[in-house]
């Protein structure tokens, strides 16, 4: 197989932003291992290294006013896309990319695009929820009506499409009428941990402090359980930080909720070593990295049964999906089952740790190596 030069497009690369930066650069990082030339065009920020080198992958951060690691208003993917355009054109032009990697078709797309007319190089897209109508319509609704005509080209001309869930490209199909190739998130392989009762049984959150991921049902939900023992701790940050610290502190169960901020990928994945149950009430997701790592960790999940956690949860085996109506009530019983059961608390991580064999990055990076090849060649024969 071809080694090839790969730019990885996308504006949030860790630690900047969420599960979508995550993956990119465990994509990208697996690549270089794999023995291609991986390079990175990305958002910078004040206290982050303009440009550096991580597991084998060469990061160069473009000055963009982003002011925070863990969300990106719409006023700062402007500034993305006029901070990052020229010297995103300037590296490829001097590196000569075989193929670019697009993650995110809005915002990072409309970077590729414009590229591509200008130099030839072809792109894939890689589309995650946000990236597609319908995917989280509280907020990016409006946005999409403004500025579809706009985001239709940078779909048409991608020399192919993948998205990290049927749902995600169910909805991309339907909004561009594009073929789009469904590649699961996953992580790398570890040693699998020991799945040993606590005392108390540790709840975890992680995600951000949004509408999309609905935090505040998490206030319902511990005083609902306020009677059974356990401990909860919230891992994340954003426009509802101060709200849902509020909100807890007035039920009284402060002292057994535990704030922790934004965390690095590493430090998430030795929360979830030492929990039990990961609450996800969420409104909409696409594949929640949060969910695929907790199943690696040897945690259950209980949240809303919504299509991108149906991807991760069977239901009553390696976790509870919760229906939207009456959501905090159904979670709040489904987690009193569970802390009132141990054993079928240990069986459903259990089966949780074998579920997670679906979601192996080897897989993810060889199907996405193939669509990489397949680009590069399809340019090369239209070429000649």
């Amino acid at each position: 197989m071809r080694k090839l030069k790969i730019l990885t497009l996308c504006y949030e690369y860790p630690p900047v932003g969420g599960g979508g930066g995550r993956v990119a650069a465990q994509i990208s990082e697996a690549l270089s291992k794999e023995g291609h030339d991986v390079c990175v065009a990305t958002s910078g920020m004040k206290h982050l290294p303009v440009q550096e080198k991580i597991n084998g992958v060469k990061i160069h951060r473009f000055a963009c006013l982003r002011r925070r690691e863990d969300t990106c208003s719409v006023p700062e993917m402007v500034f993305y896309l006029v901070g990052t355009f020229l010297p995103t054109l300037r590296l490829v032009r001097k590196w000569k990319p075989h193929v670019i990697h697009v993650h995110f078709a809005v915002p990072t797309g409309a970077v590729a695009l414009p590229i591509h007319w200008m130099t030839g190089i072809p792109y894939i897209l890689t589309a995650h929820l946000g990236d597609v109508p319908g995917g989280v319509p509280e907020q990016t609704g409006a946005l999409f009506k403004f500025l579809g005509p706009f985001i239709r080209p940078i779909w048409k001309y991608a020399a192919a499409a993948t998205a990290v869930s049927s749902f995600v490209a169910n909805l991309a199909r339907k909004a561009y009428a594009k073929d789009i190739e469904v590649i699961l998130n996953g992580v790398p392989a570890s040693p699998a941990p020991a799945i040993v009762p606590r005392d108390p049984v540790k709840l975890l959150f992680v995600g951000r402090l949004s509408v999309q991921k609905n935090p505040l049902a998490l206030v319902a939900i511990a005083k609902r359980i306020a009677h059974l023992n356990w401990h909860l701790d919230i891992i994340g940050e954003g426009p509802f930080s101060a709200g849902l610290q509020a909100a807890m502190s007035s039920t009284g169960l402060r002292d057994r909720v535990e704030f922790h901020g934004w965390k690095a990928a590493r430090e998430v994945r030795e929360a979830m070593l030492r929990s039990d149950i990961l609450l996800m009430p969420s409104r909409s997701e696409g594949l929640p990295m949060a969910a695929i790592e907790a199943l690696h960790c040897g945690m259950t999940i209980v949240g809303s049964d919504i299509p991108g956690l149906q991807d991760v949860v069977v239901n009553g085996r390696n976790g509870d999906l919760c229906a939207m109506e009456d959501l905090e009530s159904r979670m709040a019983d489904a987690v009193e089952l569970l802390i009132k059961n141990p054993e079928r608390l240990l069986s459903y991580r259990k089966e949780g740790l074998a579920r997670a064999a679906h979601f192996d990055l080897a897989k993810s990076v060889a199907a996405y190596e193939e669509v990489l090849q397949r680009a590069v060649e399809s340019t090369a024969i239209s070429n000649e």
